[in-house]
């Protein structure tokens, strides 16, 4: 049937189509069913919604339709039931248990770009990888399906270099001083990187405080062929588009496949064209990965599915028993990198983790020698040329390059928790200090999150301060005070543990 599109001021976080029911009883189309929108130029994929928004003869179309497709008010369109896609046979048979063949994976992909899979099919889809898992072959067809139905970008200066943690640490604000350490040393690394999910703050949002990380592929191109670096955000680009709408089904499911996070990572690095990956496995209580055969396993499958992919991929296994640096939260780790790449020193953790994934990309690149990589990125860092090179970055991406530590606000909102006992840190809980940070406000609230006063091993005696909490507002301070004193988020021992008398 024939219908006039209708511009709806509303935004929902789905593709959905609105229709009358006099036009969904005619046509009959039910609640969820898919429809298709075809016009001369285009085919969009929606999901049924019966409403009274829209009069006979209207489709009302939302503002997630409208960021992906053109469409004016009043314009003509025809509309026909979608049917059910060959691909849902598909997951259903990888429900199964059963291998998928390269051209199904595709299928499956392909049908989730286009939204003709709803919601509830690409959940199922996600829930089947966590059961049944992917084999390697699955794997790299997973990952070039998924970096193929996106944009591709393509460089005019090789080597191209990246680096990529899968996360877990709270205070990995590392990147900021690696991708200027890399470039610096004459070696191009585009850095696309995400914003936090479960986190207190993605490498997006700290890098945010300084400079903008919206940016598009052609600007990104010239940032890069430029300066020979970027720090930006991956979700603003169409970089492997179905993994943004699988990281949905993950986060509503709480559930991260190997198979699919393996994919996803590597998709993305396909699709920016680097050569060379260094992928970083944090390791440790409270982290994605916590043993470290586990971590071992991981960069097994990381190395095989580059070889597979054409790449030249390298794992650093590194520690993720607590977070990196002292600081938690947006703009606290803007300022804590800041004041590290400025001075050339820092916090023990940052700079020993930056300077170590650092110099393991220039002896993959060629301009270190084997086993020297991490004194010449420690030099880079100490000499100025990676501040100097960050300030490039900041300044191409639309920031100030002058910006200095103090200029960033913080959350003027704060609690201090001191220790209750005399004794030695024998445990900083990661789960603990992202929730905690997360109830202070950030990573939405730039300015909020907290800082550590202390560290694993450490002495301290009653009454010194354990952990600062900033908020930008009295009510977010107060849940965060409430969440710190609920769990423990830093434990505090005597040399003695325990003691087993006499049996």
């Amino acid at each position: 049937m024939k219908a006039k599109v209708r511009i709806l001021d509303i935004e929902t976080g789905r593709f959905l189509v609105f229709i009358s029911e006099e036009d969904a009883k005619n046509a009959k189309l039910h609640p969820e069913d898919l429809i298709k929108v075809e016009t001369a130029k285009r085919t969009i994929y929606g999901d049924v919604v019966i409403s009274n928004m829209v009069k006979p003869g209207e489709i009302g179309v939302t503002k997630d339709i409208l960021r992906a497709y053109s469409f004016s008010d009043g314009e003509l369109v025809n509309i026909v039931p979608g049917g059910t896609p060959e691909s849902v046979r598909y997951i259903k048979k990888k429900m199964n248990g059963q291998k998928l063949k390269k051209v199904e994976i595709e299928a499956i992909i392909k049908d989730i770009v286009d939204r003709k899979l709803r919601d509830v099919e690409i959940s199922s889809f996600v829930t089947s990888l966590e059961i049944n898992g992917l084999d390697m072959d699955e794997i790299a067809w997973l990952t070039t399906a998924m970096a193929e139905t996106g944009d591709m970008l393509d460089i005019d200066r090789k080597p191209i270099m990246d680096v990529h943690s899968i996360g877990g640490v709270p205070g990995n604000k590392t990147n900021i001083l690696v991708v200027p350490i890399v470039a610096a040393a004459g070696l191009t690394i585009p850095k696309t990187s995400s914003r936090a999910i479960t986190s207190a703050a993605g490498t997006a949002d700290v890098v945010e405080v300084l400079a903008p990380v919206t940016h598009s592929l052609d600007e990104i191109k010239r940032i890069v062929e430029k300066i020979g670096a970027c720090l930006v955000w991956g979700g603003a680009l169409n970089l492997a588009p179905a993994d943004d709408l699988t990281i949905k089904a993950e986060r509503t499911l709480s559930i991260d496949p190997r198979g699919l996070m393996l994919a996803s990572i590597m998709s993305k690095k396909y699709a920016m064209g680097s050569q060379y990956v260094l992928i970083d496995i944090p390791t440790g209580e409270g982290v994605k990965v916590e043993k470290i055969e586990d971590a071992r396993s991981l960069a097994k499958d990381f190395i095989e599915l580059g070889k597979r992919l054409g790449q030249y991929v390298e794992t650093a296994i590194t520690y993720g028993g607590q977070p990196i640096g002292h600081t938690i939260g947006p703009a606290l780790e803007a300022k804590e990198a800041l004041e590290t790449i400025i001075t050339g020193k820092g916090p023990g953790s940052l700079v020993e983790k930056a300077t170590g994934l650092a110099g393991i990309l220039l002896e993959m690149g060629g301009v270190a020698p084997a086993g020297m990589g991490k004194k010449i990125a420690r030099e880079i860092l100490e000499s100025g040329k990676a501040y100097e090179k960050l300030k490039e970055i900041i300044a191409e991406q639309g920031g100030d390059p002058n910006v200095k530590p103090g200029d960033i606000p913080i959350g003027d909102k704060t609690y201090t928790f001191v220790a209750q006992t005399s004794g030695y840190i024998t445990r900083i809980d990661n789960r603990a200090i992202t929730t905690i940070a997360r109830a202070a406000g950030a990573p939405e609230d730039k300015g909020s999150g907290m800082i550590l006063h202390v560290k694993v091993g450490e002495k301290v005696k009653e009454g010194d301060p354990l952990f600062t909490i900033h908020a930008e507002s009295e009510t977010r301070l107060d849940q965060a005070i409430i969440q710190a004193r609920r769990m423990e988020p830093i434990r505090i021992e005597g040399m003695v543990l325990q003691r087993i008398g006499n049996l």
